[in-house]
């Protein structure tokens, strides 16, 4: 929605789980010297202030990032997500969060291309005054991902990683992703889809993974962070999920590491608990 903001949840539960599934994906797809598409459908800001403006209302980043920052017990995935979140903070402190943009330019090589759609007009200025001069690697596209994906795929070099992550505040956003992951497929069937979800007791949130499964029989990795119980009053985020369409076939073992460590330091209550199931090719 053009209301939407995601710098108000900058670094939040969500984020952390977000990121470092993205991180991961970043790290086993650049193993290989040919060219990398990153697609972004809805790529937000590149980079989040944390300690002023719209992070700061809020401060969701201190039941996120926060828990993780100073930690000396991390698994190997969530170092390496951290390793890219300190790289943004060179003084140590953490004053700003890496958007899936940001991380993407830190990760990926010269040799590989990013391509950015955002429908808010504020958002997309800004992202697009944040990557001037990086044309050609960086294409930012002021308008509406679902849209925009049919535009890029396939990609020239034949691999590509797309993240789908609307904000879902408008129910369509569920259908639309589906429809977007459909054509998707059929346009780029090799491609690597990522794409997140909330958890929140709306009917839409409950039936989402389950039709993700019927996209395609095999290949595929479903994964969920709940931080908390459903509120009372059935507002509110208590968790996210990640679905992986063809993932790299070590990802799975990668967040049998990240996950339980994720659900245990990122508990606000002893709902807290993750899952993960994967139907491999």
């Amino acid at each position: 929605m053009l209301s939407y903001r995601h710098a108000f949840h900058a670094g939040n539960h969500a984020d952390v789980l977000k990121h470092t599934v993205l991180v991961q994906l970043l790290r086993y797809l650049t193993q290989k010297d040919k060219a990398l598409w990153f697609i972004d459908t809805h790529a937000g800001a590149a980079s989040y202030a944390l300690d002023a403006g719209y992070a700061a209302k809020n401060a969701e980043y201190e039941s996120g990032i926060t828990r993780v920052w100073a930690r000396a017990d991390l698994p190997q995935p969530v170092a390496e997500y951290l390793a890219q979140v300190r790289a943004l903070n060179p003084d140590g402190e953490l004053r700003r969060y890496p958007g899936s943009p940001q991380l993407a330019m830190q990760l990926l090589r010269k040799q590989d291309r990013l391509r950015l759609f955002e429908l808010h007009s504020s958002e997309s200025e800004a992202l697009r005054r944040y990557f001037h001069g990086d044309a050609p690697r960086v294409m930012v596209q002021a308008g509406d991902g679902f849209a925009g994906l049919q535009s890029v795929l396939p990609p020239p070099s034949r691999r590509a990683l797309v993240l789908i992550d609307p904000s879902y505040e408008d129910k369509n956003d569920y259908r639309r992703a589906l429809a977007a992951l459909r054509d998707a497929l059929k346009r780029f069937q090799s491609g690597v889809y990522a794409l997140w979800y909330p958890q929140v007791q709306r009917r839409e949130s409950r039936q989402f993974p389950e039709q993700l499964k019927e996209l395609q029989e095999k290949g595929w990795l479903h994964l969920t962070l709940t931080v908390k119980q459903p509120a009372a009053g059935g507002l509110g985020l208590h968790g996210s999920g990640m679905f992986v369409l063809n993932p790299p076939w070590l990802l799975p073992q990668a967040l049998e590491l990240a996950l339980p460590y994720l659900a245990r330091t990122l508990a606000q209550d002893a709902a807290a608990a993750f899952s993960l199931e994967c139907e491999l090719a």
